[in-house]
C-alpha cells in the first residue's frame, strides 16, 4: 500500500500505527518534527517518530474537573491516574489521556504536569516548576524506548518520561521531579478518594472517549516500536510496579506480587518499606516507615527494563 505523505498527516495517529506506516517515514529528517538532537544525551538515531507531528496529539492545557459523582461516563473498572496533593484529589481517566497523553495542571497552587504513554503503560505526573519557571509542556510526536518524549515549550527540550529527565535542548539532564500518583480502577480510587474531582470530557476537543484508540495493544505481544533491550523473563507487557531510591531500581513484577501477601514489609537501599498490593484492581503502591506513599511506577514490563537494564527484581519467597 502507498499513501502520500499527506494522506499520512490526514490520518489519526492511531490509525498510522495501525496500518504499519511508521517505519516508511521515521527516517526523514522532517519527521523530527522540528527539534535538534545534535546534542541529544541518547543517540538521535533511538529517538523515533510516532506518526504524529509535534502537538499532533494536544497536551490539555486548560482542563476542566467535574465532581466524582457527576462522572457518568466512567464504569467502575475503568483506569485512570489518581494524585492527592495539597488537600485536592483528582482522577484523570485514561480513557481521555489515550488522546492526549499530557494535562498540564495546577493543584493547590502546585503546578504539575501528568503524563500517560499508552504503548509502555505507564502514567507518571512531576513539578513543573524548574528553577523558578513554570513549564508547560506538550508532546513532541517523537519517542524513545517506545516512550513519549515530552517538550517544554519554553526551552523546547525533550523529555524522557520513564527516564524524567531532559535528553536534549537547553534543559539537557535536567531531572524532574515526581509526585506520587495512583493507576488504578475508578472503583478503587472513587471508594478511597469519594470527595475526588475528575478530568472532564469537556476538553474542547473533538474525540470519542468511549472507543480504545489502542485496541487489543495490551494482551498483544508485539510492540510498535524497538526498544534498547529487552528481558524475557516476564511477558514483555505483564505489569510491574517499578521503584526508584537514590538512583537503584527494583521492579515488582505483579506475577511475583500473586504469589505474595497483599501487604508486606522489604528493605531497600537501607530503607524500610512497605509493598501494599491489590490484585482485584491491579495495582500496587509502597509506603516508607511513616507510612507515605513513595512515588513509583506501574508499566509494562518491557518498558521498565528498557530503561533500567540494571534493575533488581522482586521474587516471591
Amino acid at each position: 500500500m502507498f499513501l502520500s505523505r499527506q494522506t499520512l498527516i490526514s490520518l489519526s495517529p492511531h490509525w498510522i500505527l495501525l496500518l504499519g506506516l511508521l517505519p516508511a517515514i521515521s527516517t526523514a529528517a522532517e519527521s523530527r518534527n522540528g527539534f535538534l538532537l545534535d546534542d541529544a544525551l541518547i543517540a538521535p538515531q533511538e529517538i523515533r517518530s510516532g506518526g504524529p507531528p509535534r502537538d499532533g496529539i494536544p497536551s490539555l492545557d486548560s482542563p476542566v474537573f467535574v465532581v466524582g459523582d457527576k462522572a457518568d461516563f466512567l464504569r467502575p473498572n475503568d483506569r485512570i491516574l489518581g494524585v492527592k496533593l495539597n488537600g485536592i484529589e483528582r482522577a484523570y481517566p485514561i480513557r481521555i489521556l489515550n488522546y492526549h497523553e499530557i494535562v498540564n495542571d495546577v493543584i493547590g497552587n502546585q503546578p504539575l504536569v501528568i503524563s500517560f504513554c499508552p504503548l509502555c503503560g505507564s502514567g507518571m505526573a512531576f513539578e513543573s516548576t524548574i528553577d523558578g519557571e513554570h513549564l508547560v509542556f506538550g508532546v513532541s510526536g517523537l519517542l524513545y524506548n517506545s516512550d513519549v518524549l515530552l517538550y517544554d515549550r519554553q526551552s523546547e527540550s525533550l523529555w524522557s518520561q520513564i527516564a524524567a529527565t531532559a535528553v536534549s535542548g537547553p534543559r539537557k539532564g535536567t531531572r524532574l521531579v515526581s509526585i506520587s500518583i495512583a493507576h488504578t480502577t475508578w472503583r478503587d480510587w472513587l471508594e478511597r478518594h469519594p470527595k475526588t474531582e475528575v478530568l472532564s470530557t469537556n476538553t474542547g476537543f473533538r474525540r470519542n472517549y468511549g472507543v480504545d484508540p489502542y485496541p487489543n495493544y495490551g494482551r498483544d505481544k508485539r510492540l510498535y516500536f524497538p526498544v534498547a533491550q529487552e528481558d524475557r523473563r516476564y511477558p514483555r507487557k505483564s505489569k510491574v510496579l517499578g521503584l526508584e531510591i537514590g538512583g537503584q531500581f527494583r521492579a515488582y513484577p505483579f506475577e511475583e506480587l500473586e504469589m505474595s501477601a497483599r501487604k508486606f514489609a522489604d528493605q531497600f537501599q537501607g530503607q524500610q518499606i512497605e509493598v501494599v498490593y491489590d490484585d482485584h484492581n491491579q495495582t500496587a503502591r509502597i509506603l516508607d516507615a511513616s507510612g507515605n506513599e513513595i512515588p513509583t511506577l506501574i508499566a509494562f514490563w518491557f518498558a521498565w527494563y528498557a530503561f533500567h537494564p540494571d534493575t533488581e527484581i522482586y521474587t516471591a519467597k
